[in-house]
């Protein structure tokens, strides 16, 4: 019966160990930034590890037609173009700490 505890305390340190790690990563993808784009570099969003987007540019001879339907899909594209590549970027930092294991509400 001893025995029994001491494995679940071995799990409990284990848990806490890679929480830790999950909190170390997490607080490291915020500063790592990833670019989305679309128009041929026309438009590019700066978008972080935590899926912040903190930066758009708009090319200039873009703004230069008078489509705004256009740039607006353009936007939207360079949007899911970033924040698709920071989703990719967590995932695999993300897998590392977890040995590839999908564990719920970890973004």
């Amino acid at each position: 019966m001893n025995g029994s505890f001491g494995d679940m305390g071995s799990l409990l340190k284990q848990a806490q160990q890679m929480q830790r790690e999950l909190d170390r990563v997490r607080e490291e993808l915020k500063s790592r930034t990833v670019e989305g784009t679309s128009g041929g570099g026309a438009v590019r969003v700066l978008v972080t590890g935590d899926r912040s987007v903190t930066k758009v540019e708009i090319a200039q001879e873009l703004l230069a037609r008078p489509d705004k339907a256009l740039l607006e899909d353009l936007v939207l594209s360079a949007l899911r173009d970033g924040l698709s590549k920071a989703t990719r970027m967590s995932n695999e930092a993300m897998a590392k700490v977890t040995g590839g294991i999908q564990l719920p509400g970890l973004f």
